[in-house]
């Protein structure tokens, strides 16, 4: 598939990226994982002052959209730049509650969440049971495989625990737990949808990740010298960054393409080879920066802790490689 963005999507992500670069990211993921999401949160407000959050929403909502492509070209940026929070919760749950023909539970709840002036974490069936910074986003909403829809409350629910990520918190809400919202077949279908756009999304943050780690990859291979010449020239080193390279240019297309569908077959594809391709980038990144990439005072370990996390966030290689042979009727 040979995909060219329009010169309005080409603009949206050059605005994305200029935001971000002039953030400060890294230290706002530091403070995140530090317990203080004031810079976090004040990283999410000007994003949504971009549209980002309103990308999941149709016009009759406040939103812009729903685009999904949309909001995959601008997750790509948020995981170029690292930016940390349960955004693809966020989003999700603004799909989530969209599709549900309650319009007390949307009026209630998505204008906050379009205008970026609230944020969410979210479980899903077929999901993990995990709610991603669930004591820092201002609703944790929580959907049952009965399809029961709650507002979970995540105070009550077991401590919180931490992935490799020290700026990703994860909650298990408690089962039956919270405010009843919505019930039935509409619940369960509006979960459907969530989950293929949560998965899309992390597909875009993770090919994000891996282009990020890759070119701080190459700019150190081009720096460090070992017997009087920089290690980019030796081969090994120069097939090793092919290679990563590779991976993430075959991973950009099916994002693309699943952006395009929302097929959960071609969403299960996207996933699992931008997942693998942004892991193998971190391995790659870890091996040629040798010892140095183990360091916490280097910016690139937000990055290698990011890999695996997201990887398996919203369904694991093995998940998506089962989602994409169901989708193939095997």
């Amino acid at each position: 598939m040979r995909f060219l963005p329009t010169d309005e999507q080409r603009e949206f992500v050059r605005t994305l990226r200029r935001l971000l670069d002039a953030s400060e990211v890294p230290a706002a993921v530091r403070a995140w994982g530090a317990g203080d999401h004031a810079p976090g949160r004040a990283l999410w407000s000007r994003l949504a002052d971009t549209g980002l959050f309103a990308l999941a929403a149709g016009e009759e909502h406040d939103g812009l959209g729903p685009l999904p492509l949309e909001a995959a070209l601008g997750f790509v940026e948020l995981g170029r730049a690292g930016v940390p929070g349960p955004v693809v919760e966020t989003v999700a749950a603004s799909v989530l509650l969209a599709g549900l023909d309650d319009e007390g539970l949307v009026k209630r709840f998505l204008p906050g969440l379009v205008s970026g002036d609230a944020s969410a974490s979210l479980t899903l069936p077929g999901a993990a049971p995990y709610a991603l910074d669930a004591d820092a986003a201002t609703y944790c909403f929580t959907v049952s495989r009965a399809g029961e829809l709650r507002l979970a409350d995540p105070d009550g629910g077991p401590p919180v625990l931490r992935s490799t990520d020290p700026a990703r918190r994860l909650l298990r809400p408690p089962a039956g737990g919270g405010e009843l919202l919505a019930r039935g077949p509409s619940v369960t279908a509006a979960a459907r949808s969530a989950l293929g756009w949560a998965r899309l999304l992390t597909a875009a943050q993770c090919l994000g990740v891996g282009e990020a780690l890759l070119t701080r990859t190459v700019e150190y291979a081009k720096q460090r010298t070992q017997f009087g010449t920089a290690i980019g020239g030796f081969q090994a080193v120069k097939h090793r960054l092919a290679d990563t390279l590779l991976g993430l240019e075959f991973a950009r297309p099916l994002v693309w393409a699943a952006g395009l569908s929302l097929d959960p077959g071609e969403v299960a594809s996207a996933k699992l080879a931008a997942g693998e391709a942004s892991y193998a980038a971190a391995m790659t990144a870890l091996q040629l920066h040798g010892a140095v990439g183990y360091t916490e005072e280097l910016d690139l370990s937000l990055w290698l802790r990011k890999a695996r996390p997201l990887r398996d966030a919203w369904g694991t290689p093995s998940a998506c490689r089962a989602a994409v042979l169901e989708a193939a009727g095997r």
